[in-house]
């Protein structure tokens, strides 16, 4: 797997990048299985007041799964911050009016990643181009960064230097696949970058 983001040639500003057919269906798979832990979300609002969706609380307790207190992280606080009751009430207040929101761009995103993968046919080689505009490369950034963060929760990874120690795996180590996996996210999640800053 060696795929990695380009300029495209047939849409201004977009990327493109030529995708093997085990890369879509990795990609596919490991968005899926994001989509899953995030969850499907709330039930549409019957209210008729379309202030009221607004409005409606979200939850104030950080997500129990490693995982999604990654994606979904406490506004204050954080590593070296003491934590005291008053940023313990801020952070749950804030979650409270926003994760709603967060998980709903993020189900959003990775939903926009699945229907792109979905859409291409692959050629003779059993790859195919994908071409993004850049409102997708922004969903797929967004969509690339949770995939690794997830896999950093998964991974026991919170430091640049916990990474360091997972090159030199063996083969038959269970963290193997995940490991190759949040190193090839990395590049393509670099590539894209470094192609819409062009």
């Amino acid at each position: 797997m060696a795929a990695y983001f380009e300029p495209s040639d047939s849409v201004p500003s977009g990327a493109a990048i030529a995708l093997e057919e085990v890369e879509i269906s990795i990609l596919r798979s490991l968005t899926v299985q994001l989509l899953e832990l995030i969850g499907p979300g709330e039930e549409p609002s019957t209210d008729p007041d379309p202030l009221a969706e607004l409005f409606t609380d979200g939850p104030s307790e950080p997500p129990a799964d490693p995982a999604l207190a990654r994606l979904f992280p406490d506004a204050y606080g954080g590593p070296g911050v003491r934590e005291t009751e008053e940023t313990t009430a801020a952070s749950a207040e804030f979650r409270r009016y926003t994760e709603n929101d967060l998980r709903a761009r993020k189900r959003g995103d990775g939903l926009a990643v699945v229907r792109a993968l979905d859409t291409l046919v692959p050629g003779r080689g059993g790859g195919a181009v994908l071409t993004l505009a850049p409102e997708q490369s922004r969903q797929w950034l967004g969509t690339l960064n949770d995939l690794r963060l997830t896999l950093a929760a998964r991974l026991e990874i919170s430091a640049e230097d916990d990474a360091d120690g997972l090159f030199s795996l063996a083969d038959d180590d269970p963290r193997k696949p995940l490991v190759m996996a949040y190193l090839w996210l990395g590049g393509l999640q670099e590539s894209l970058i470094e192609t819409l800053a062009r």
